[in-house]
């Protein structure tokens, strides 16, 4: 095929992140890559490609549709690959929305169905009950309000540690009852970075599993939303033990489509269906595959396995040189709220107040005329002055939090943005402190 020009989006031409301010005539500093990235060159590349010739429905026999297979079964193992995973054991989604859902609403569904063969013990007459953390993304925690609040299951939201930012094993491990059939805790959180201790939950959760089988007790099965940890540190399936994974396209520089990593599907881990239709994906996804983006996605897991200890040494160099500059320009005027002695957080992301002048991280980013980030979670970007409920939920004091900017790199930030945005944050110090003494 051709090779078409593809002109990065954040390399300051031709889009309204990366081009020029008319005004400053000074590119821009997008540091918010938690929240989004923009597709690789050679993504762009694949998914034209199937546009271009994997057109046909992968269901045909005829060539564009032979073609569209063979680049979706690629793509399959592609991601599997990247995951530590079997190509058998990848489902495709709309994204990370879904694939939570499918796996929330499956663990009840099981449960419920399974109900009446269970043995006289205490999880009989119970709803299923779920536990996660009190710092999941709103795909997790809002379907798991929703199946509380219509009385389908019970749920328990496990505070993280104040010192380590983290929920700790031995806390989920009290919240386990009879009745407990899913545990859903993230991998990485989205604003702090913290990682979550999932290999040594996994070992735990299956001990007490072989246990509770001689009870006649549920299984407790284990799912971890990857979001934001895949593409920054290595992630494999076997490790983690998991029987459930979450994979999200658009947060390691594909596209805005996912997947979801299911341990020996229907045997292992049970999946059901949210929808219902031609067959696809095994009856588990039904609907003629998203090809392009599908083969998108592959390329960017691709990219991931060959070169993810590349990207985390790079993002760990940028992250703490941007950590340093910032404690030499501003010393204690600021807090970290992303440190936490002792625990491990990804190479990329660092959260930051800043204390005197006490001002909204909002606020402290509307002066900045080159930095493009935001003040956490791109889904609570409603919430006004309120302070993050996942900082709030770490400890951080409420004034603190309300200050809260959250500064995400990426594989191609370098020390010299940073230095920039360094200048850009003072500059909007300054005006804060000379509208303070007037």
């Amino acid at each position: 095929m051709e090779q078409k020009s593809w002109t990065n989006p954040l390399s300051g031409e031709g889009n309204c992140l990366g081009s020029r301010d008319k005004h400053s005539q000074q590119r821009k500093v997008y540091l918010d890559y938690n929240a989004t990235t923009p597709p690789a060159a050679e993504v762009v590349e694949v998914v034209t490609e199937a546009l271009l010739e994997g057109w046909g429905n992968p269901s045909s026999s005829y060539t564009a549709g032979c073609k569209a297979k063979e680049m979706i079964d690629t793509g399959r193992a592609q991601i599997a690959r990247m995951v530590g995973g079997k190509p058998e054991d990848i489902i495709f989604t709309s994204g990370g929305t879904e694939a939570n859902n499918m796996v929330l609403f499956s663990a009840v569904e099981h449960f419920s169905a399974a109900a009446p063969g269970r043995s006289s013990n205490g999880a009989d007459g119970a709803l299923p009950h779920i536990i996660t953390s009190n710092v999941e993304h709103d795909s997790v925690a809002l379907p798991l309000l929703h199946l509380q609040r219509t009385q389908k299951a019970e749920v328990t939201f496990v505070p993280v540690s104040t010192l380590t930012g983290r929920v700790e094993v031995e806390d989920i491990i009290a919240a386990l009852r009879p009745n407990t059939c899913l545990v859903s805790i993230m991998l990485a959180n989205n604003e702090t970075g913290v990682i979550m201790p999932i290999g040594e939950l996994s070992q735990h959760l299956a001990s007490i599993s072989q246990k509770r089988a001689a009870q006649g007790l549920p299984k407790i099965l284990l799912h971890t939303d990857a979001a934001q940890a895949l593409g920054k540190v290595e992630v494999d399936v076997q490790e983690l033990g998991v029987n459930y994974l979450t994979i999200v396209g658009h947060k390691f520089y594909g596209p805005r489509i996912g997947a979801l990593y299911v341990n020996s599907v229907g045997q292992t881990s049970p999946l059901l269906p949210m929808l219902y239709g031609g067959g696809q994906e095994r009856n588990f996804r039904p609907g003629t595959e998203n090809t392009p983006m599908i083969a998108g996605l592959g390329k960017a897991a691709n990219l991931v396995s060959l070169h993810v200890s590349s990207y985390n040494a790079h993002m760990t160099s940028v992250r703490d040189y941007l950590e340093q500059r910032l404690e030499a320009a501003f010393g204690e005027r600021i807090c970290f709220n992303s440190r936490f002695p002792g625990t491990e957080r990804l190479p990329n992301t660092c959260n930051v107040s800043l204390l005197r002048p006490s001002i909204l991280g909002r606020e402290w980013l509307s002066q900045c005329r080159y930095l493009l980030a935001s003040v956490g979670a791109a889904c609570h970007s409603d919430r006004g002055d309120s302070p993050s409920p996942v900082l709030l939920s770490c400890g951080i004091p409420h004034e603190v939090a309300r200050g809260a900017v959250r500064l995400s790199v990426g594989r191609e930030t370098s020390k010299e943005d940073v230095d920039l945005i360094i200048k850009d944050l003072q500059k909007a110090v300054q005006h804060f402190e000379t509208q303070q003494t007037q």
